[in-house]
């Protein structure tokens, strides 16, 4: 069996004490430094950042505070997640992940994507009219970055690049990379044609409805003459003890989250009954370590991936909580998914 890499990823969301008084951004980035350190220390893989411009997350640059968490941890892969490349310079993208790589002894990496948002476009002076060519653009010139070589290139985006040296080299001589995917086909073929590993953005449904994008990176990938990569999963959720207690501490504050982004898209009312449907068929972790055990083999082996990134924090729920999801997490829902994933039936 493939082994499988278990990490962890937050936004930074703006949090609330354990006395439901709102967290300053200053505090809510400094707790993100002690799950960083508790990941770490209960012997995680991976630990991403996602970068945002907006009043409910906190992080809007992902590399410093990774910076700042290189300096109190050890072993633990330090990432982006995403990037928003579209809006950012590759070349200083290439340029904070690589002094990243040098102070946290070669544990960077970066995921890239356009995100879910679009504050960044006006702020930085885009055109959300060249949402895609920007990222496209931006993505080519990343990957010609990341072999550290000098880099021949040129785009109506940006301007060219002559035999430029970028600095500084890392000691390994390579960043990962890794693709934000949301589920578009386009997508998945443009990050097998580029040789990038996918990492699947499942936030909603079953997540074997993602599987026909798994088969088609693996075809475009031998068509195109590729080696197979790997691929990632990135979802949702909340654990404790018991599933009741789960729901009814991630309830109110899903419900603040995503009632606000739905009013800002149109969408429908957030309703406890559309939330407790995905928890119990959809790609909500929120539960007890069983349950959310059982959820992720379930997506580990319907879609085919070789590492799984829990997204901890989903709304102001107080840093006390986040660190006991955190270590649910690893201290128990790892072992239980490494040891279902060596039986016959996960399901018996």
């Amino acid at each position: 069996m493939t082994e499988i890499e278990f990490g962890l990823d937050t936004f930074g969301d703006m949090s609330l004490d354990d006395d439901g008084n709102p967290k300053s951004a200053g505090q809510v980035l400094r707790d993100v430094v002690e799950q960083a350190k508790l990941a770490d220390e209960l012997g995680l893989s991976h630990f991403s950042i996602g970068e945002h411009h907006r009043d409910d997350f906190a992080v809007s640059s992902p590399d410093t505070v990774l910076a700042a968490i290189a300096s109190v941890t050890k072993n633990i892969r330090l990432g982006s997640g995403v990037t928003v490349l579209s809006s950012e310079d590759p070349v200083r993208v290439y340029q904070a992940f690589a002094t990243l790589d040098g102070l946290s002894n070669g544990r960077a990496q970066i995921t890239a994507g356009r995100g879910s948002f679009i504050e960044s476009f006006p702020l930085f002076g885009y055109e959300l009219q060249n949402y895609g060519e920007l990222f496209e653009e931006k993505l080519e010139l990343l990957v010609e970055l990341l072999k550290e070589q000098p880099v021949t290139w040129s785009g109506s985006m940006r301007a060219p690049l002559v035999n430029q040296e970028v600095y500084p080299k890392t000691e390994g001589g390579a960043i990962p990379l890794r693709v934000g995917v949301g589920g578009s086909p386009e997508s998945v073929i443009r990050a097998a044609r580029l040789g990038i590993p996918m990492a699947l953005a499942i936030i909603g449904g079953d997540p074997a409805r993602f599987a026909p994008f798994r088969r088609l990176y693996a075809e475009s990938l031998e068509k195109l003459g590729q080696p197979q990569l790997p691929v990632s999963i990135h979802s949702p959720g909340h654990i404790s003890d018991t599933n009741e207690q789960a729901i009814e501490e991630q309830w109110p504050h899903y419900e603040e989250m995503f009632g606000r982004i739905g009013r800002e898209r149109g969408w429908g009312p957030t309703t406890k009954m559309s939330f407790i449907s995905e928890v119990q068929g959809g790609s909500m972790y929120v539960g007890s370590p069983e349950k959310v055990a059982k959820q992720i083999v379930h997506a580990i082996r319907s879609v085919g991936v070789t590492r799984f990134d829990f997204k901890y924090a989903n709304g102001p729920m107080p840093h006390s909580k986040l660190m006991k999801s955190i270590e649910l997490y690893a201290t128990k829902v790892v072992p239980m998914v490494n040891e279902m994933l060596v039986t016959e039936d996960v399901w018996a």
